[in-house]
């Protein structure tokens, strides 16, 4: 049993480039599944483009999320954009060449009560207007969707058209496909800033030298923020940490993914279950907590119950970290190639209780592996898309918010679309920097 599966997406060694271009016509900040996506897309359109990656092609969130490719739950401002990722979701494996481990299984939203339900129902408007397959099931259709679970729900919302991938397999297969398609992707690559020339972008200075550019998209996930205010650009951004597991193979109990307030499991492509707590995650208070407080406000009263808050090392280590930097000199990314979090051994043990009791079969089965990743958020856990107000050239695209690995292709599409000036028809004026800063309500749509 290989215990280490999902791990070696991160644990391989790093390979500095041998070389980097002089030119490239976009250059992209961050190989998640969001940079490798834009840089397919624009590449399938012959457009000279270069990721920057400081560590590994999904060395962060995108290889260590649930897995989950859904639009159920989605706050209505994403709809657009998760509909399209749905869209190339379902022939990528195909597009690619590559197994992505995706499968249409559904996806189950469970209710241990009335007030739950309710708030599932709310959905179904969003769900109508947009044409999916979601509805309300309870009794026998719910027993019969789920045959193993011993709670008795009183319902829960289904989404048929909803599916699942393998994190590990897909954004680096996008990452090769993109590679196929003449974009260059340069692992081990921290870009430390900006070369601008009156006001705009002109290039990217790298570790390893400057590539001239007039178009670059910053997709750094958890790091974005601090990439943002060495420019001296505000983007509020906290980062929140999330612990996953993988059992060993196993019966098949069901196919898709369900989600309860204590347990979010989807069955694995080698037989086994990801499995994670269904809302305990854990904030480490830095000086950002306290720089975004008011912005964050809202967030943190929604999440209240399952948000785990504490202050240690992080808060130093953010204190410590520069503000600014010389371009000549070494930067904050090649200090933290890869953000590795441990993960938390409470909520590890939380998991293996909670499975047992939802689903007594698998109390033998083995936990065979554990990680953590850094979800990076914004105020109204919607994304940023734009470009800069300040910088003519360059452009954000951060705060997927735990949404990113389904998002990923649609807002990759959507990214292509702003570098390229085509017309996805897609609105990003919802997802605007300025949001934050221009006196409009920062409001959650989405129910979950």
């Amino acid at each position: 049993m290989d215990n280490r599966l999902v791990a070696s997406t991160w644990e391989q060694p790093l390979e500095p480039p041998a070389s980097i271009p002089e030119s490239s016509d976009v250059v992209i900040i961050g190989a998640g599944i969001l940079g490798v996506s834009t840089a397919w897309l624009l590449a399938k359109q012959g457009i000279n483009v270069t990721v920057c990656e400081k560590g590994l092609v999904a060395g962060e969130q995108s290889s260590r999320n649930w897995g989950w490719v859904r639009v159920r739950g989605r706050d209505q401002r994403e709809m657009p954009m998760a509909m399209e990722a749905m869209r190339i979701w379902r022939g990528l494996a195909e597009e690619l060449g590559e197994d992505v481990g995706y499968e249409q299984g559904g996806c189950i939203f469970a209710a241990r009560n009335d007030k739950e339900l309710d708030g599932y129902v709310k959905w179904l408007d969003v769900a109508r207007e947009y044409g999916v397959d979601t509805r309300i099931i309870e009794g026998e259709e719910l027993r019969r969707q789920v045959p193993g679970a011993a709670i008795p729900w009183c319902g829960a919302i289904y989404t048929s058209t909803d599916g699942r991938a393998e994190p590990h397999k897909a954004a680096p297969a996008i990452a090769r496909a993109a590679r196929r398609k003449g974009a260059t992707i340069l692992e081990s690559c921290a870009v430390r800033g900006l070369d601008l020339e009156a006001g705009r972008v002109a290039g990217v200075v790298t570790e390893h030298g400057t590539i001239k550019t007039s178009s670059v998209l910053c997709a750094g996930g958890a790091w974005t923020s601090l990439f943002c205010r060495s420019l001296g650009i505000r983007l509020p951004q906290l980062r929140v940490r999330g612990t996953v597991v993988r059992t060993a193979p196993t019966a098949q109990l069901l196919n898709g993914n369900v989600y309860d307030r204590h347990l979010g499991i989807r069955r694995r492509q080698d037989g086994g279950y990801s499995v994670a707590h269904g809302t305990t995650l854990d904030h480490s208070i830095t000086p950002s907590t306290f720089r975004f407080a008011t912005k964050f406000l809202p967030a943190l009263m929604q999440e209240i119950g399952g948000l785990k808050i504490s202050i240690g090392s992080d808060f130093f280590e953010e204190w410590r970290t520069p503000k600014r930097w010389d371009l000549d000199t070494e930067s904050p990314f090649e200090q933290t190639r890869i953000l590795n979090p441990d993960p938390n051994p409470r909520v590890v043990k939380a998991i293996r209780r909670n499975l047992d009791k939802i689903f007594p079969d698998l109390a033998g089965t083995e936990i065979v592996e554990s990680w953590a990743g850094m979800v990076e958020t914004t105020p109204d856990v919607i994304p940023v898309i734009e470009e800069s107000e300040k910088i003519p050239g360059f452009h954000i695209a951060t705060g997927l918010s735990g949404h990113g690995f389904g998002l990923g292709p649609g807002a990759g599409y959507a990214c292509a679309g702003m570098l390229t000036g085509n017309d996805t028809g897609i609105d990003l004026q919802p997802f605007r920097l300025s949001r934050f800063f221009d006196g409009s309500p920062i409001r959650m749509d989405s129910p979950i």
